[in-house]
């Protein structure tokens, strides 16, 4: 089984999260957070919590530089070529990604957590379109391409070029096929009910977002998975160890919690995101309370 695939819940490997969380949250805080670097810590956390013992910051380090290795590797496999256009750059990717090393997408890709996992993504080559984007903009940046992740409603894909001149887009999960407005409309179409994309749209996605937009899509694969609310609880709390998150990521946490059966701790944090949310949504606060006095009720 590929890693990340079985890997169940908090209670697996205790040693692992103050290792792995204490270095996502600081690779956050950075000046210029690396998303490479967030991308392999989420993979690092799914997979050592897999193998069910703690680990040690060796064997975080380790994912973390093998999957940078493997980065560098990639772009150096890229040929060298003196003043490439935008097109010319996305052309080179698809060639050497799409193309000779065979890094795609497909349908059942959706269905398997490792596609959400940088070190997987790596591995197999295959991936969520978030994912193989990432892998694309870093080999792409470190060849030297103006290179950025476009997260689109519904679909992210990579922009080469100048965002508010003249750039082109591709799409790594179709091995990088350049991207007209005519394939834009379409694969957008579904997630925004047709409507006209905006300017922003388009505009680079941070490291912050891309890796936030990971998490919310490996909370959403354990969402529909009732047996896999570990990988769902982990996702959530490196979620908020990011400096900007939706708020009532909390009051998701601590739902889990109790439906994990820590009843206490669960009904805890319910009512301290109750006080937080008090002042702005006082009838919102009222019933978080409510599910707080349940879960001390399933105590006895």
């Amino acid at each position: 089984m590929a890693a990340g695939d079985g890997a169940r819940g908090s209670g697996a490997g205790e040693g692992v999260p103050d290792v792995v969380r204490q270095r996502f949250a600081e690779a956050a805080r950075e000046e210029g957070p690396d998303l490479a670097t967030l991308c392999l810590l989420v993979g690092a956390e799914a997979a050592l919590r897999g193998k069910g013992a703690a680990q040690d910051a060796s064997a975080v380090e380790r994912v973390v530089d093998q999957g940078q290795a493997e980065l560098d590797r990639l772009a150096g496999l890229l040929p060298y070529e003196r003043g490439r256009t935008p097109a010319a750059w996305a052309s080179a990717l698809r060639r050497l990604l799409g193309e000779e090393l065979g890094f795609r997408g497909a349908a059942p890709d959706y269905q398997r957590l490792a596609s959400s996992l940088l070190p997987e993504v790596l591995r197999r080559r295959r991936g969520l379109p978030i994912l193989l984007s990432v892998v694309w903009t870093e080999v792409a940046r470190r060849a030297g391409a103006p290179v950025y992740g476009v997260a689109l409603p519904g679909h992210f894909v990579v922009g080469f070029g100048d965002p508010r001149g003249h750039h082109v887009l591709a799409d790594p999960f179709a091995g990088g096929a350049q991207l007209g407005e005519s394939e834009l409309s379409v694969m957008v179409a579904g997630a925004t009910g047709g409507a006209p994309l905006s300017a922003a749209s388009f505009q680079p996605a941070g490291a912050l977002e891309t890796v936030l937009r990971v998490l919310n899509n490996i909370r959403a694969w354990a969402a529909r998975r009732p047996e896999q609310t570990g990988v769902r609880l982990w996702a959530v709390e490196l979620s908020l160890l990011l400096p900007h998150h939706p708020g009532r990521l909390r009051f998701e946490r601590a739902q889990l919690l109790v439906e994990r059966g820590e009843f206490a701790r669960g009904a805890r944090e319910m009512e301290s995101y109750a006080d937080v949310v008090a002042a702005m949504e006082p009838n919102a606060a009222e019933n978080i309370r409510r599910a707080a006095r349940g879960a001390r009720a399933r105590l006895n």
